[in-house]
């Protein structure tokens, strides 16, 4: 067993820990009626919460998709942990709430399965879920803090290479363009709905931003960066440059080329690419991220 499973059985086990403490303590499910034998119910709950964890882990790894990782960046294992919560919170809510029905019904009335008594357990759980995670992520946040520091500079690096090894290359490969080509060769035409056009040297296309029923063209003009207005959507202008490996979706409403971009930075946990010569910052959606990262690698 490696450091990492070590870690992550530890993390359940302390967590579970803590929902049986605060359970014991406020005592919620009529506990406060029994005696010595509710002792035997908080081990069982304990149980319970573990199980829940190990079956909410096989979803998660084989339904979903989504295996244990430390290697592929603070976003990813913050997403899964949050599915995890989706996920495990609802599960082990209802295995108490059968376990209430089974078990503690005898004294309790309140016990009995019901809608009402589902509920009452899932706000419960999703409380100490949610006081559960503000605990953990206080502990490691140094830990993701630094991770994402790291993976931040390696994304960097990775961009500086792709960008070095496509310098001065259109990329095109069909309609008469081979790579290695000259500035004329890398001349583009993006068309819009009405007569109006924009012609551009495609290495100098900085992104293009969908505005409502326009996008916005932004290139590099005398070192400086100069906007066009195009009557046109996103997906025309993506079918149009799709031969331009450069050119990347990165999200719903932005087009960028990866060859004028300055930097990869991260806002509020979300990846941002800043431009040059505009310094615009470009958003990437959760959606196109690992895209993006395939594509670096």
């Amino acid at each position: 067993m490696n450091k990492g499973h070590k870690e992550t059985i530890n993390i359940r086990v302390v967590s579970c820990a803590f929902m049986v403490l605060a359970i014991a303590i406020f005592k919620p499910f009529g506990l406060e009626v029994w005696q010595w034998q509710a002792y035997v119910h908080l081990l069982a709950i304990l149980a319970l919460g573990l199980f829940s964890c190990f079956l909410t882990e096989i979803i998660l790894r084989y339904v979903i998709r989504m295996p244990r990782s430390y290697d592929r960046g603070v976003g990813y294992i913050i997403s899964r942990n949050l599915r995890f919560q989706c996920i495990n919170t609802p599960l082990v809510s209802l295995l108490i709430c059968l376990y209430r029905h089974f078990a503690m019904s005898d004294l309790v009335e309140g016990n009995r399965l019901s809608l009402s008594n589902y509920l009452e357990t899932l706000v419960i759980i999703a409380f100490l879920s949610f006081a559960i995670g503000l605990y953990w992520r206080f502990k490691f946040r140094s830990r993701y803090l630094a991770a994402e520091l790291e993976e931040t500079r390696l994304l960097n690096e990775q961009l500086k290479k792709l960008q070095s090894s496509n310098a001065g290359v259109p990329q095109q490969t069909g309609d008469g363009l081979l790579a290695g080509g000259t500035n004329q060769n890398s001349q583009i035409t993006l068309e819009g709905n009405t007569n109006e056009h924009v012609t551009l040297d495609i290495l100098n296309l900085l992104y293009i931003e969908a505005v409502g029923n326009y996008v916005k063209v932004c290139q590099l003009q005398d070192d400086e960066a100069h906007t066009n207005m195009l009557r046109a959507t996103m997906k025309q202008m993506e079918d149009k440059l799709q031969t331009y490996p450069m050119i990347v979706r990165c999200h719903r409403a932005f087009m960028v080329n990866l060859g004028q971009v300055e930097q990869i930075s991260y806002n509020s946990r979300a990846m941002q690419l800043v431009m040059r010569h505009s310094n615009d910052a470009i958003p990437v959606s959760r959606s196109n991220v690992n895209k993006l990262k395939e594509l670096l690698g």
